[in-house]
């Protein structure tokens, strides 16, 4: 789950990233992408934040 996840929120980034270097290339839905990357974004960091640090072995 972590995995699929920490892709999907590559995918996204990337797709972001291209809507900033590239606007005029940006698709129709890119405002939703942004804001779904963002809230996702800050989803994942908020639970990894609450887990806290690995257990060391």
């Amino acid at each position: 789950m972590k995995r699929t996840t920490l892709i999907l929120l590559i995918v996204l980034n990337i797709l972001v990233l291209l809507g900033q270097l590239w606007p005029d290339g940006a698709p129709p839905f890119a405002r939703w992408v942004n804001i779904l990357f963002l809230a996702g974004s800050l989803g994942y960091f908020l639970q990894e934040v609450r887990r806290g640090p690995p257990a060391r072995t």
